[in-house]
């Protein structure tokens, strides 16, 4: 497809998954006291008196421009197909983040992330989350779960699926695997490296983890593609189209994994690019809320 063509098909695409309004959560709860430390929950408009639990990581290359709002469209037609949702938040890079933070990028370029707050958001929501969803959400099934994200918010969802073998040292490290059904990752970040290589979301890969000078001593503690294999069954959906996050990325991930001894799904979808995964009006929604299905019953 000709550069100009690819370029309007994307840009079609993301204005059409951020057309939709925001969908209020039928109840919210902190896991902290910082006002991003908030877990929404959608409960499954069915009449089922259990549901899969589906927890939802949002993209926005881990910048504070992107919220969990723009998500909750994809969280409501998650419910809506009869799952449980729990839509998490967390402290993303903003224009209060030191400059060393933002690498070499122009500092036009908001910062992405925040060292090491949004690494211990995401331990702090998946540790609070049982308790909260049970009291949030009692049609939730803790032995059902499935853990999602798109972008960045699939980096975080691929994160928090290793943590039982993140350094020994880490902080966030767990002492067993956490109780999921699996993980499901939409146009994941998931080879920080690659990323980096790739400057993907102009260097917010490099950005995450402070800047050059710390990315290798960091991306140990950050890196899915390092850690692994994680023993827990994973699937990432990936747009063949994905001017944001190309597919080499998630390929990359999947090929670590390989050389690790585990296998990894790769759905790739032809002439579909970053933003219709999360679209509710898009067929791609559809292909991942399968995915989940597979998983989750």
């Amino acid at each position: 497809m000709p550069e100009d063509a690819s370029a309007a098909r994307a840009a079609a695409e993301e204005e059409s998954a951020f057309s939709h309004p925001p969908i209020d959560p039928d109840a919210s709860a902190p896991y902290g006291d910082h006002p991003d430390q908030v877990i929404d929950f959608y409960a499954p408009r069915t009449d089922a008196a259990s549901a899969p639990l589906v927890v939802l990581l949002h993209g926005g290359a881990w910048r504070a421009r992107y919220d969990r709002r723009h998500i909750t469209p994809f969280a409501d037609f998650l419910a809506r197909r009869g799952f449980a949702v729990a839509n998490v938040e967390y402290r993303r890079g903003g224009p209060d983040i030191p400059a060393q933070n933002t690498g070499d990028e122009p500092a036009s370029v908001p910062p992405a992330g925040r060292w090491p707050e949004t690494f211990d958001d995401v331990a702090a929501a998946l540790d609070a989350l049982p308790e909260l969803a049970r009291e949030a959400l009692p049609s939730a099934d803790a032995r059902r779960v499935v853990l999602t994200g798109h972008s960045a918010g699939g980096h975080l969802a691929l994160w928090a699926a290793a943590r039982h073998v993140l350094p020994a040292d880490s902080p966030w490290r767990t002492d067993r695997p956490a109780p999921l059904r699996g993980v499901v990752a939409l146009a994941p970040i998931a080879d920080l490296g690659m990323a980096a290589k790739l400057e993907v979301c102009d260097g917010a890969a490099v950005q995450l983890l402070g800047g050059q000078h710390s990315f290798a001593e960091r991306a140990p503690y950050a890196d899915p593609a390092l850690l692994l294999p994680t023993g827990i069954a994973t699937t990432l959906v990936q747009g063949r189209a994905d001017r944001d996050v190309p597919y080499e990325v998630a390929e990359s991930y999947a090929d670590a994994a390989a050389r690790s001894g585990e296998v990894v799904g790769v759905t790739l979808l032809e002439d579909v690019g970053h933003f219709p995964l999360i679209d509710p009006a898009a067929d791609a929604a559809a292909v991942v809320a399968e995915e989940i299905t597979q998983l989750a019953f």
